[in-house]
């Protein structure tokens, strides 16, 4: 899988993530994008700071970020683009994933027609 197929991140959310390495002191971190099981819909999204890289991960580096993929995430978020947007009621990241068939009513998980995981309650 080539990466430009993975997961894209927008100039908003490369900025937020930024400002986000630099309070939680986590400069030359690695972002991690992951896909869990679990959530009403089946499958949750992980974003988080990682130092731990793993031989087989995917690695891309967008807007002078390093972010890392697992082989397992990448088939679910291949062509997934990470946004940052800002509303009167407070800002955050947004994802939009081609792959994603439905997503729960609290929009915190979602399935794919492929991969549907174990749905819980919200």
């Amino acid at each position: 899988m080539q990466e430009q197929e993975v997961v894209k991140i927008t100039e908003a959310a490369a900025f937020q993530i930024k400002e986000m390495m630099k309070q939680n002191e986590e400069e030359g971190s690695t972002l991690r994008v992951t896909v869990h099981g679990g959530g009403c819909s089946g499958l949750s999204y992980g974003m988080g700071f990682d130092q731990d890289i793993k031989e087989d991960d995917i690695k891309l580096s967008q807007y002078g970020i390093d972010i890392v993929v697992d082989q397992e995430s990448a088939p679910i978020l291949s062509g997934t683009v990470v946004d940052y947007k800002e509303s009167l009621m407070g800002g955050g990241f947004t994802i939009e994933n081609p792959n994603a068939i439905a997503s729960c009513g609290c929009g915190s998980s979602f399935r794919t027609a492929v991969n549907a995981g174990k749905p819980e309650d919200c």
